[in-house]
C-alpha cells in the first residue's frame, strides 16, 4: 500500500513539474511575439497546442503569429477554429473576416465582418473602412501596441530631427544655428544648415544646448548621427565636404555622404568618409547594428526600387564597408524609405517610408522577420508615432519602453520638431497562491484570467513558490480565479484602469485558498479506535484526541465534523446506538478541553453501515480487522 502511495505521489510531482514547464513554455512564446519573434513564437505555440497547454489562448495567439509574417493561408484554418470557441474575443471574427477576404473569400468574409458589427462594435472604424485595402497585420499590431507622445524642451523655431540617447544626452540635428545664417542658408528651405547639438536627457534649458563636436560639425550639413554601444564611434551624415574641399556632381550638385569618426580621450577624431560616398548620389542616414558590424542606411543609388531605399552594409576590420545590399521589395517602394533604425540583437529594422500605405506623407515602419532572418512583412507603427504629416527618425531606448521621434505635424514649434514617446510596454500580472490554513504556497494550481464578462483570456499554473504571472492588457476590468483539487475555488476582481503613467507595473494579487469538506482526516493524525462494544476513549485516542484540540486551537476558524462507526457485530440496531454514543464521547471530550460546540457541527453514529473492509455480517475476520472498522473520523468543514 505504502509503494501505491509513493508511486502515486512521484505521477503527482511529474505532472505538476510538466504544468511548471508548459508555463514557462507560454511566458516564452509570449516573450517572442512582443519582441517581433513571430517565427519563434509560432514554434512555441505549437508545441503548446501538441500537449493541449491552455490550447484555446495558444491557437489564438498562433493565428495572429502567421498574420504578422503575411501568411494569411496558414492563419486562416486556425481562425476557423478559434472563432467556435466559447466566449473567443468578438475581435477574433474581425480578424477571420480579414483573413477570408485575403484569401479570396469574399462571401464568407461579409458573413463574419456581420457577426463582429452585431457583436457590439458596429462603432468601430474597421467596420466602415472594411472594404478598403487596410492591412490586417497593422490592425492587429496596434490594436496591442500603446505608445504616448509628449514635446521635448529643446525644439527650436528651426528644423529639429534625429535624436538619439548618448549616456546622460540627447544627441540631435538642428538648424537653429542663427549665428552664421547669412552665410549658410539652405536654398531648399531657407534655413541655417545642419549642426549637431546635444541637451540633458532630463530638464534641458536653452543654456543647456550646445553643439555637439567642432570637429564633426562644418560649414556645410552635418548629422544626423549613430553611435555604437559604447559610445565610441559614430557614423554621421554630411554634406560631400572633407578637408576644406567639396565634392561634387556634374552639374555642381554636393550630395550627402556617410562619414565616421572615433572618440579619442574624450574628442571626436580620425573623421573620414566613409568608401559609401558617391559625388553622384545621395547616401545618408546610418544606423548601427547592436553588435556594431553592420551599417544600414538610406540612398538613391542606381539600382533601387524607386526614391530612396534602405541598405545595409557589413563594416570591414579595416573599417571599409562592404558592398551594399539592398533590402528589397517588402521594405523598398517605388517611394522613399529613409531613415532606418535598427533595435536590438535580433536587428528589428524601424524606418520611415511614403511608399507604404499609411496614415499621410513619411509613416514609421516596422519589419517583420521569418526563420531564415529574412524580411517578410513591415507594419504600420499607428497612432501616435504617425500622423497625416511626417514622421521619421524613429528611436528606441534599450529597454524598449521610450525613444524619439520626429515630426513636421502641427501644434509644433517650427518646421520639424522632436518628440519624445513612451512605449507603455504589456501590463504584467503578478502574484502568489498561498494555503489560508498554513499561510505555505500552494504549487501547481491553475489560474484563470477572464474579462469582466466571464470571456476566458488565459490560464497558466503557479509555480513551485505559487506564482504566477502573465501579461494583460490595459484598460479593462478582470476575474482570477485559482482553483486545486481538493481547495475551494478563489475568486478575485481587478482592472487595469490608470495605470498609463506607469513603464513598468506589476499587479500583485494573493489568493488566499481554503480546504473544503472532502479533505479527510489531518495527515498528522491517526483515526480514533475504540474497544469492543465500548464507546469511553482509550489513553491512546486520547493522544490523538488532544492532537485535535492543540490544532483547533491554533486555527480558531477551524470547524468539523465527528463520524463514529462500528464493527458488524451485534445487530444493526445495537450497532448505530453504540457509534452514536461513541460520536458524544468524542465531543464530549473535545469541548471538555475548552473547544466551542459551536465549532463541531454535528457528531453522528452510521453504525456499521460504513466499513472500510469487507468484514460485513457473517464474513470471517481477524480482530485486527474488526478494530479498522470500530473508529471515529474528523472531517474539516472550514478552516481560515
Amino acid at each position: 500500500m505504502r509503494n501505491i502511495r509513493l508511486l502515486f505521489i512521484a505521477f503527482a510531482l511529474i505532472g505538476i513539474t510538466s504544468m511548471f514547464g508548459q508555463t514557462a513554455k507560454q511566458k516564452r512564446a509570449d516573450r517572442q511575439f512582443d519582441n517581433f519573434s513571430f517565427v519563434k513564437a509560432i514554434s512555441t505555440y505549437e508545441k503548446l497546442i501538441d500537449t493541449s497547454f491552455n490550447e484555446r489562448y495558444a491557437m489564438q495567439k498562433l493565428a495572429d503569429a502567421y498574420i504578422m509574417l503575411r501568411q494569411p493561408e496558414n492563419a486562416l484554418p486556425i481562425y476557423k477554429e478559434v472563432v467556435k470557441q466559447e466566449n473567443v474575443p468578438s475581435e477574433y471574427f474581425l480578424y477571420y473576416a480579414q483573413t477570408l477576404r485575403a484569401t479570396g473569400n469574399y462571401e464568407e468574409s461579409k458573413k463574419w465582418m456581420k457577426m463582429y458589427k452585431e457583436a457590439g462594435n458596429e462603432n468601430d472604424s474597421r467596420v466602415k473602412s472594411f472594404f478598403k485595402n487596410e492591412d490586417l497585420a497593422s490592425a492587429i499590431f496596434n490594436s496591442k501596441e500603446k505608445n504616448t507622445l509628449h514635446t521635448v524642451d529643446f525644439n527650436s523655431k528651426f528644423n529639429d530631427f534625429g535624436a538619439v540617447a548618448l549616456n546622460d544626452k540627447v544627441v540631435f540635428t538642428s538648424s537653429r544655428d542663427e549665428g552664421v545664417a547669412i552665410k549658410r542658408l539652405y536654398a531648399w528651405d531657407k534655413q541655417p544648415l545642419l549642426d549637431v547639438y546635444q541637451a540633458p536627457t532630463e530638464g534641458g534649458t536653452e543654456e543647456s544646448i550646445t553643439k555637439f563636436s567642432d570637429e564633426i560639425n562644418t560649414i556645410q550639413h552635418d548629422g544626423p548621427v549613430t553611435f555604437n554601444a559604447d559610445g565610441t564611434k559614430a557614423y554621421f551624415s554630411r554634406n560631400n565636404y572633407h578637408e576644406s574641399s567639396k565634392i561634387s556632381d556634374s552639374k555642381g550638385v554636393m550630395h550627402v555622404g556617410i562619414y565616421s569618426a572615433d572618440l579619442v580621450e574624450g574628442k571626436w577624431t580620425n573623421i573620414k568618409p566613409t568608401n559609401l560616398n558617391n559625388p553622384n548620389y545621395i547616401v545618408y542616414h546610418p544606423s548601427l547594428s547592436n553588435d556594431g558590424k553592420t551599417l544600414y542606411f538610406a540612398s538613391d543609388m542606381p539600382g533601387g526600387e524607386g526614391g530612396t531605399d534602405i541598405y545595409k552594409s557589413s563594416i570591414n576590420e579595416d573599417g571599409s564597408l562592404s558592398a551594399p545590399i539592398n533590402l528589397g521589395n517588402i521594405v523598398n517602394t517605388e517611394g522613399n524609405e529613409s531613415f532606418p533604425f535598427i533595435y536590438g540583437e535580433d536587428e528589428t529594422l524601424y524606418f520611415s517610408s511614403d511608399g507604404h500605405v499609411g496614415f499621410g506623407l513619411l509613416d514609421v515602419f516596422v519589419s517583420i522577420k521569418n526563420e531564415n532572418n529574412e524580411i517578410v512583412n513591415v507594419i504600420n507603427l499607428g497612432e501616435p508615432i504617425n500622423s497625416k504629416k511626417d514622421d521619421f527618425a524613429y528611436f528606441l531606448s534599450k529597454d524598449g519602453f521610450k525613444g524619439y521621434i520626429s515630426s513636421n505635424r502641427k501644434g509644433g514649434m517650427g518646421g520639424d520638431d522632436v518628440y519624445a514617446f513612451t512605449r507603455i510596454p504589456p501590463l504584467t500580472l503578478k502574484g502568489q497562491i498561498f494555503d489560508a490554513i498554513n499561510n505555505e504556497p500552494v504549487a501547481g494550481a491553475k489560474v484563470v484570467l477572464s474579462r469582466e464578462n466571464g470571456e476566458e483570456l488565459t490560464y497558466f499554473i503557479t509555480e513551485e513558490d505559487g506564482a504566477y504571472e502573465h501579461l494583460i492588457p490595459r484598460d479593462e476590468k478582470f476575474i482570477l480565479k485559482g482553483s486545486k483539487e481538493k481547495y475551494q475555488d478563489a475568486i478575485k476582481e481587478f482592472s487595469s484602469f490608470g495605470l498609463e503613467k506607469k513603464t513598468e507595473l506589476i499587479v500583485n494579487l494573493n489568493i488566499p485558498m481554503a480546504p473544503i469538506e472532502d479533505v479527510v482526516v489531518l495527515a498528522d493524525l491517526e483515526t480514533i479506535y475504540f474497544d469492543l462494544d465500548k464507546h469511553n476513549i482509550r489513553p491512546d485516542a486520547a493522544v490523538e484526541l488532544d492532537k485535535v484540540v492543540a490544532l483547533m486551537n491554533k486555527y480558531p476558524g477551524m470547524v468539523i465534523r465527528l463520524e463514529s462507526h462500528t464493527d458488524s457485530r451485534a445487530n444493526d440496531d445495537y450497532n448505530m446506538r453504540l457509534s452514536n454514543r461513541r460520536a458524544k464521547s468524542t465531543y464530549d471530550y473535545i469541548v471538555s478541553k475548552g473547544i466551542n460546540a459551536d465549532r463541531i457541527t454535528k457528531y453522528e453514529g452510521f453504525g456499521e453501515t460504513q466499513l472500510v473492509n469487507k468484514c460485513s455480517n457473517n464474513v470471517p475476520c481477524s480482530e485486527q480487522e474488526h478494530q479498522l472498522n470500530r473508529r471515529t473520523e474528523f472531517i474539516i468543514i472550514k478552516m481560515k
